[in-house]
């Protein structure tokens, strides 16, 4: 959804999991991420400020951030206050466990995905860390002054469906349908394995 609200509206595209995967392999953080876990908030931080500070604009789109409490807070602090420059807005897309392992296996299925989706006990793995990490970091988003928050069911079959339901959240109404690509987020990954 990421990759086809950047295409509809020209938004900067922060992917921390793509930055994180595109580290050399044999780097400390892409030896964790191998196992299905975090890397260190720490690093996150740097990499996500030095991002924001250097795109040149003001509308964008943090994928994959924030993951846990820590970063959560670090969010608030410093994006969602009187000062920041920003208006910060979170849209948290809801689907139930279930459907995400069917996606995690039809993309496995496709030829696209993540090195660790092939690999169940790292899947079984991040998806503890999403319960136990991610969701209270979550809750304290949605509980926090200065956020717009925003909970998104994308448990349609339809991706189509999917997509104006997180427009609509965001109050976009002018979708141009022949910029939406249901297989956007595997194009990348497919071609560069050519």
């Amino acid at each position: 959804h990421a990759k086809n609200l950047v295409a509809q509206k020209g938004f900067k595209h922060i992917e921390t999991g793509d930055i994180l995967r595109h580290l050399p392999k044999d780097s400390p953080a892409a030896k964790i991420i191998d196992k299905g876990k975090f890397v260190p908030n720490e690093m996150l931080f740097e990499i996500i400020e030095n991002e924001i500070t250097t795109s040149g604009k003001n509308d964008m789109i943090l994928d994959g951030f924030p993951r846990n409490v820590e970063q959560a807070e670090w969010f608030v602090k410093k994006y969602a206050t009187q000062e920041s420059p920003y208006t910060a807005q979170v849209v948290y897309l809801s689907l139930p466990e279930s459907i995400m392992r069917k996606r995690i296996e039809n993309r496995v299925k496709e030829g696209g995905g993540r090195a660790d989706d092939m690999n169940p006990e790292a899947v079984q793995e991040r998806l503890k860390a999403f319960k136990e990490k991610t969701l209270p970091a979550v809750e304290l988003l949605k509980h926090s002054a200065g956020i717009q928050f925003y909970e998104v069911d994308v448990s349609s079959e339809s991706f189509e469906t999917n997509f104006a339901n997180v427009c609509k959240a965001l109050n976009i109404v002018d979708i141009d349908k022949t910029k939406i690509n249901v297989n956007i987020a595997n194009q990348k990954r497919i071609t560069k394995q050519h």
